[in-house]
């Protein structure tokens, strides 16, 4: 394991004379008449972007603000994979009793999501607590080395973050976490809590339904139980994600590689796959095309390429059991965020019977992208959760947040 390195975002001009080729050469689809999103991203939408990409934005300004945030890089060994460059940001609280807390995004997010709860998360004041925090880019994400051996699992992910955790001083920490974020960092809590993880928080709960052999208090509890109106409309909802929004969890979980040639080497595919996750998964956020392209270039740039971004669909997916990815078990307590757009949300009976559930908290507005979308709303709930008088007050020893 090598020291830490600070790091610092440097595209190379000779990319981004390729990526402008390539948007110059584009050939774009024909679009059926009042398509509006049914058929997936719209011509037109894609189009301004495109123009904007090529003519309008400029990459090296937000470089240069990604810049300003304190980033790093350090090798991390993880069993059977070797040494991974891992790259992180990592921003230390003044408060002296600060909570370490480990953040982790998903697909198709970045550290980008951490940006706007940063400045909040470490803020020092006497009415809330204040975190140290890390948030590392996923192996194969950004400018963390991606992983070319096969069979790179939830236990492999978990021994990367609590690795990292410890190199940095925090043998003890809480973790937060959406879409993978929440299957990874309860997976970190499962096989090292509760001596490094404390507690966990989620703003994605999701598991597998019960079944009555294996599950039967659970099963009949969810039988027999009286749902909300609430409740009712959201799973309305979360068939129709699966029914009409969840083909790419198939294509990417069982070939990833095709689909991987084409985002690799078309910067327009790659915009579209992902640009319409992220319109249908937030809440009508008001995405501004610059804050798309960051996004997207993110991963268009990025050390390993945006191919090696899937591939934890296939890894996982492949898993000789996989209730080890959706909910593992753990006993540190655990915190349940729900925003209204999130795109799968399950009954608050199925979800309170897979752990020790001591905080939750509804939202009106939000979606998907928390941190992103609705920062002093998630961060809220965690300065609630990890407060003086919160469920979760003082599960890191010598760490009250004040």
């Amino acid at each position: 394991m090598t020291s830490e390195q600070p790091f610092k975002i440097a595209v190379p001009d000779d990319a981004l004379v390729l990526l402008k080729r390539k948007l110059d050469d584009t050939r774009l689809p024909d679009e059926v008449d009042a398509a509006g999103w049914a058929y997936g991203a719209p011509l037109a939408d894609i189009k301004r972007l495109v123009s904007r990409w090529k003519d309008g934005y400029d990459w090296h300004t937000h470089e240069r603000k990604l810049n300003a945030l304190p980033m790093f890089t350090r090798t991390i060994a993880v069993d059977g994979f070797g040494e991974l460059d891992v790259h992180y940001v990592h921003e230390k609280s003044a408060a002296k009793g600060a909570i370490p807390l480990l953040f982790v995004h998903g697909w198709p997010g970045s550290f980008l999501e951490v940006t706007k709860i940063l400045p909040l998360l470490t803020s020092v004041s006497a009415d809330h607590p204040s975190f140290h925090v890390v948030a590392p880019s996923l192996p194969g994400y950004a400018w963390s080395e991606g992983v070319l051996k096969k069979g790179f699992v939830v236990e492999h992910y978990a021994e990367l973050f609590n690795k990292l955790m410890i190199s940095l001083g925090y043998s003890e920490y809480v973790t937060q976490g959406g879409d993978w974020g929440h299957f990874l960092t309860l997976a970190a809590a499962s096989k090292y809590g509760p001596e490094h993880v404390k507690a966990s928080h989620t703003n994605m709960p999701i598991c597998d339904p019960p079944t009555l052999s294996e599950n039967p208090i659970t099963f009949l509890k969810c039988l027999i139980a009286s749902f909300t109106s609430h409740e009712r409309e959201a799973a309305a909802a979360s068939q129709s994600f699966f029914k009409d929004g969840a083909g790419y969890i198939a294509e990417q979980a069982s070939k990833p590689q095709t689909l991987g040639f084409s985002l690799a080497d078309s910067p327009v595919g790659l915009l579209a796959w992902i640009y319409e996750k992220l319109v249908a998964w937030s809440d009508a956020y008001p995405w501004t095309d610059d804050e798309v392209l960051t996004w997207i270039s993110i991963y268009w740039f990025s050390r390993a390429g945006p191919a090696a971004s899937i591939r934890i669909y296939y890894e996982l997916a492949h898993l000789d059991n996989p209730k080890r990815v959706r909910f593992p078990e753990t006993s540190v307590p655990v915190g349940f965020s729900f925003f209204p757009k999130e795109v799968v949300h399950l009954p608050r009976v199925l979800l309170r019977a897979q752990a020790k559930i001591v905080f939750e908290s509804e939202h009106e507005v939000g979606g998907h992208f928390a941190a992103y979308e609705q920062p002093e709303a998630l961060v809220s709930d965690l300065r609630t959760m990890f407060g003086k008088s919160g469920p979760a007050a003082g599960v890191v020893p010598g760490c009250t947040g004040y």
